[in-house]
């Protein structure tokens, strides 16, 4: 983990950076003199997840669980950069999973993907890393993580598509053996990301 000292340093590297690029466009407004610095720091905010675990932001929120039932957490907010135009993409994230003898607090879904969609990403590989963080977390009997989204480098540049929605889905345990199981809740998931 970085210290106060040496983020202040990636600050002033990232803002003067910034600065390059913007001194490359025929800007005329004074009203862009902060925006390196804003860039900057928005940066580092849209990657944090770098700087944390899984085991980290999960800590103590496991619990043990006797039943036999299924938890199933729908509409988790999604946004992310993708790594290859650093345009954002944002969506839902549905993680259902079942249990085996643990349960994790509910907030703590929610952590685990920010953790992973406050890095550069691919959604697929973003929701890999939310599926394998709970698989870890809690060695559940299953595990469903469905994400749908839109990628603003499909909308503002390339094709220019005007709705495009990109749905991801990672399937472990029961979930990857019981395809009737896996197509009830990926169809319980459907939420459409909104802009």
């Amino acid at each position: 983990m970085k210290n106060q000292k040496q983020r202040e340093q990636d600050l002033k590297e990232i803002e003067k950076a910034y600065s390059t690029i913007l001194s490359k466009l025929p800007l005329t407004n004074e009203g862009v003199e902060s925006t390196p610095k804003r860039a900057a720091k928005a940066l580092l905010e849209l990657t944090q997840g770098y700087h944390t675990t899984p085991e980290e932001k999960i800590g103590e929120g496991i619990f043990p669980y006797e039943g036999d039932g299924v938890v199933h957490v729908k509409g988790l907010e999604i946004c992310s950069l993708c790594e290859h135009h650093l345009l954002p993409f944002i969506g839902t994230c549905s993680i259902t999973y079942i249990p085996d003898k643990k349960i994790l607090g509910l907030s703590k879904l929610k952590r685990i993907s920010d953790i992973y969609a406050r890095r550069l990403q691919v959604q697929e590989r973003l929701t890999e890393q939310i599926a394998e963080a709970i698989e870890k977390s809690v060695n559940p009997k299953g595990v469903l993580v469905v994400i749908r989204s839109v990628h603003l480098c499909m909308k503002m540049r390339g094709v220019c598509e005007k709705d495009p929605e990109t749905c991801t889905v990672v399937r472990k345990g029961e979930f990857a053996r019981n395809q009737l199981l896996t197509m009830q809740y990926v169809s319980e998931s459907h939420q459409a990301p909104k802009l």
